[in-house]
């Protein structure tokens, strides 16, 4: 029997060095992927809702973070 498992963990981080710039870095790269992803239903709802665009975005990417798995070094 074979098992072939794979896990996705898309951010290795070092324990030692969760500093700011490490927090902004990943804040960016999830602003990033959110963008990406959902950037022009988030435009659209932003617009329609007389809201700030770059705002929405941010709070998705701050719970698009929640959804990662990370894996963490010491």
């Amino acid at each position: 029997m074979d098992i072939n498992i794979t896990i996705d963990i898309p951010f290795r981080l070092n324990f030692n060095n969760l500093d700011g710039k490490t927090q902004d870095k990943l804040m960016q790269q999830s602003m990033h992927e959110v963008e990406q992803t959902y950037g022009s239903a988030i435009k659209t709802y932003a617009e329609e809702n007389d809201l700030v665009y770059e705002e929405l975005l941010e709070e998705e990417a701050i719970k698009n973070l929640y959804n990662h798995k990370f894996k963490f070094t010491v």
